[in-house]
Order: structure tokens, then sequence, then C-alpha cells
């Protein structure tokens, strides 16, 4: 059986040349298909796509043989292409989408049917997000769990590469589809995304209306492979550096993904994203990724805001997910432990003043010793995506008072005459297990300095003690969860109340008189 993928592949030039011969290339966009999923109200979607310089276009949408409205544009002569914005939908459908071309005597006419306007997000990364609903736990279960989801529509860019950024799609792996177990489940790392179809089930388990979910990873990546010549020129990024063969499998040559796989979505209309990527840099490039990250969110945000005609938010929603665990370099301080801080720009949290409006999906106590995949895959996807969808609600559907987070720190009081360091968060705290290790103090003497184990002492309901008598001189820091591996699946110490939550890694100074201001609601 040939894959679907390499079917598309295969059937591309001879869709291009039947289009060629009856409307001179008078085309949709490559994504713009079948069963796809529009962005409903308060966003106008975006229709394009290709036709003869000089032509009218005219957009309509229809409902059972209903004009909802009609749209006419023309064919701009430099680029070949059309586009126009659809009035705001509400959520629901079917529809069909007719556009039609008029160039002197020759009409020509394509259709699209099944379109259903909800809420679309992209979910991009590594191979993370790649894995697929096949590769996670329960995955017979999982794959067949599809009747009630049918509104829940599906599309996977293919992998390709590019030196420019490009206008439209090279290919995709599968289109807009309703989910099966077939194309949930296709092949290790194929298609399709388990995190982002999961993420997509939760949410419209919560809001009852079509989400539409594009997948665009590759694994092995690093994220100078997606991001922008601009975004990596504000890190101080101009020349394709060595990478580590090691740590990077993939595609590495800066932008190449970015020009290839996300540049040419730019147009579509989103309401959100979801990011899983970093492994990749855990030895290449570690000490800028508290900008490189950064800038890439604010450069996609600001590329799908102009590309979309202001259609997609200017700040529009952006969920990550910390690294999990590796046991293949677990004991070291470096790599993992570094990313996981960076990836929220050396704050611990998100949102914060770098990131406004994201929200992180803490991964840390899902390591999985005995993934087949290898331990830097676990199989958890469900609570890496249930995770990231609480955020969604918090952020991006203005779930105020939903918790989306673990505790997170507040102030630190060292008390040496008691010998203690007491730790109070924001949020209440579960003591789940107690841990000599996972904390650490920084204790230096002899101007020399190094990490010592600060067993845990006594808790309540907000606060922590940590022993600090094996310092003999003076603790300037305090950090948690320092590590790779830094504790058993779903074991790590402190959680918030309800046990799924966990408190995030942080590291801190004691000579700033630390106090971590979270403010969720950032923007």
């Amino acid at each position: 059986m040939v894959a679907p993928g390499l079917v598309f592949g295969l059937m591309m030039p001879l869709i291009l040349w039947v289009s060629r011969s009856a409307g001179v290339d008078f085309r949709f966009a490559s994504y713009i298909d079948n069963y796809m999923v529009l962005q409903k109200e308060p966003s106008g979607a975006v229709i394009w796509g290709y036709g003869i310089p000089g032509a009218t276009v005219s957009v309509t949408v229809c409902q059972v043989h209903e004009t909802i409205m009609k749209k006419v544009t023309s064919v701009k002569a430099h680029s070949n292409t059309w586009m126009v914005v659809l009035d705001p939908m509400k959520p629901g459908g079917p529809f069909e989408v007719m556009a039609e071309q008029t160039s002197g005597t020759m009409n020509f006419t394509l259709r699209v049917h099944n379109v259903l306007f909800g809420d679309v997000w992209l979910c991009s990364g590594q191979s993370n997000m790649k894995m697929t609903v096949s590769q996670i736990f329960n995955a017979t279960r999982e794959m067949s769990d599809t009747a009630a989801y049918q509104s829940v529509r599906i599309l996977s860019v293919s992998l390709a590469q590019a030196e420019q950024e490009l206008e439209d799609l090279a290919g995709l792996d599968l289109p807009w589809s309703k989910p099966t177990s077939e194309n949930l489940g296709h092949g290790d790392f194929t298609y399709m995304s388990a995190v982002c179809w999961l993420f997509g089930r939760y949410l419209y388990d919560t809001l009852q209306y079509p989400i539409g979910l594009v997948s665009s990873s590759v694994g092995g990546t690093p994220i100078e492979a997606w991001s922008s010549r601009r975004s990596l020129k504000a890190c101080g990024i101009s020349k394709q550096g060595f990478i580590s063969p090691d740590s990077v499998r993939g595609p590495s040559k800066h932008s190449v993904l970015w020009n290839a796989m996300i540049h040419p979505l730019h147009k579509m209309v989103l309401k959100g994203m979801i990011w899983y990527q970093g492994e990749s840099n855990m030895n290449y490039n570690v000490d800028l990724y508290n900008c490189t990250f950064p800038e890439l969110i604010e450069d996609w945000r600001q590329t799908f805001h102009y590309g979309s005609q202001g259609e997609t938010e200017r700040f529009f929603p952006f969920g990550f997910v910390q690294l999990s665990s590796d046991l293949s370099n677990s004991t070291s301080e470096e790599g993992f432990p570094q990313i996981r801080w960076h990836q929220t720009a050396d704050f611990g949290y998100a949102p914060n003043v770098r990131m406004p409006n994201t929200f992180m999906a803490v991964a840390m106590d899902l390591g999985d010793r005995n993934s087949p995949f290898g331990s830097i895959h676990p199989r958890d996807k469900q609570t890496v995506a249930y995770r990231l969808h609480l955020g969604a609600r918090a952020m991006a559907y203005d779930e105020k008072h939903l918790t989306f987070q673990g505790p997170l720190l507040e102030k630190i009081e060292l008390l040496v005459d008691k010998g203690l360091l007491n730790l109070t968060y924001y949020q209440k705290i579960q003591v789940q297990r107690q841990d000599n290790k996972i904390f650490e103090i920084s204790c230096c003497s002899d101007h020399q300095c190094k990490w010592l184990s600060a067993p845990m002492n006594t808790s309540s309901t907000w606060t922590l003690a940590l022993n600090i008598n094996p310092c003999h001189g003076t603790v300037v820091a305090v950090r948690y969860a320092w590590t790779t591996w830094p504790c058993e699946y779903k074991q790590c110490p402190l959680y918030h109340p309800n046990n799924t939550l966990p408190a995030p890694p942080f590291v801190a100074f004691l000579t700033k008189q630390t106090s971590r201001h979270h403010n969720k609601d950032a923007k």
C-alpha cells in the first residue's frame, strides 16, 4: 500500500496539469480543501489562491443552496494571487465555498465542500509533537475514539525545506480530514500529531464547536530551523553554525523549516498555537534559547497577523510544553535544565513580561523509562495535552479562575538561627512526598560556591522549609528540579492540591530578595 503522503506527492503534477489546461492555473491555496475548518467570529477567515493576472474572482459561501455571502476581488499581476476576507461567521456548518474566475469570456469555478467554522490551532515543533496517536499510551482505544469528534478536523504538512520564504506549501502528508484510526496513527512519527489531536479533542469537549488542527512538525530539529532570519538576527545569530549531531537529526540549516513549513501558512487565520521543541538545542545555542524562543513567538505572531490582513490577533495565544525528561543524560546540570528555564525567558513561569499571552505545560514529571521510542519520547501525551488545554482555556478562552499551572514561588526567607530556608508559594501546595535531593542550595565560603542538597523539612498549606545545615558558609541561591530527570512518573514532590499540576523548576538568588510576582492575565 502506498502511503497517502506519497500518493499526494505523486498526484501533484497531474493535479496541476489539469488545473492549467482547464483554468490556466486557477486554484485554491494548497490547504484550502474539503473538510477544512475556517476561523470563526470575531475574525473573518481568509480564502486565497492563484489565477490569471487581472482576472476577477468571486468567492461565495453557501449552505443548502442558499448564498450566505459573496466577496469579489482580482488577481494581482506580480504574484498571480487573489485573496478575500470573509465576514465573521458563527461556529458551525457544513458550508460550501465556491470561487469563480472571470477573464474576458472565460469562466472557471472551484468548489470545496463540508467546510466548518470554528477555532483553528497550529501545532509545531520536533519529534515529541510529531509522535502519532499509535505511539502513545492506550493507543488502540485512543485511535478508535473518533465518532464523537467528527467536527475536529486535522491537517498535516509534509516535510519540506527552502532557502527563501515560500508563499504556499510544497505538499501535505494529510489534507484536511475527519479523524479516523488510520490517519491518527498512520505510523511512527508520521501523522497525526498526538499532542495536537488530544489538545483539540479536550478543547472540543469544553467548547462543543468545530476545531481545526494543523500539524507542521519535524523530528530532531533545532529552533534555528523554525526561526526566520529576522528573529535570528535579533538574537545575534546571522550565520549557519555547527550543530552537534548527537542532538540534531533532522533538518538544521537556519530558517529552512520556517521558510517551507510555517511561512506558507501565514495567510491562514488562527485562534492560537502550541509548540513542543527544545531537545535539539540542549547542546546547541543553549545560552541563546532565552532569546531565540521569545523572538520566534514574536515573529510568528507578527507574520500571521499581517499575512491574514489583521484577522489573526497580533498577540494570539501561544502555548508550549516545557521539556520532559531523558535518561541518557539524567545527572546533567546543563542541557535540559537550562532549556527548561530558557523556555520561560528565565522567569520560571508563563505568561511573563517577555512572553505575554503564553501558557506552559510542565512535563518534567512524565519521564518514561520504558518508552520503546527512547526515554526522550515519553508516551503519556494525554497529560501533556490536558495541561496545555487548561492553559488555553485560561488564556485563549478567558476562564479567569481556572487553575492551569502548578505552585509558583512567591518569596524566600533565610532563617539562619533555625537552619532553615523558608519558601512561600502563591498557590496552595500539596507535598506528595519527601525528597532530600530535588531542592539544592548554593553554598559559598572562601569565595567558592557549590550546590548542596537541601532536604525538605516541614510544610504547611502555603510554605515549605528546607534544611540548610549542610551549608557551613553563606546560602546565596536555591533551585528546584535542576536536573534532566528530576523525579519518577508523576512523583515530583510538589503539586497543586488537585494533584495534577506540578510545581515548575526554578532557580532564585537570595541576594536579590527574590519575590516572583506572577500575573496570569499578562497580555
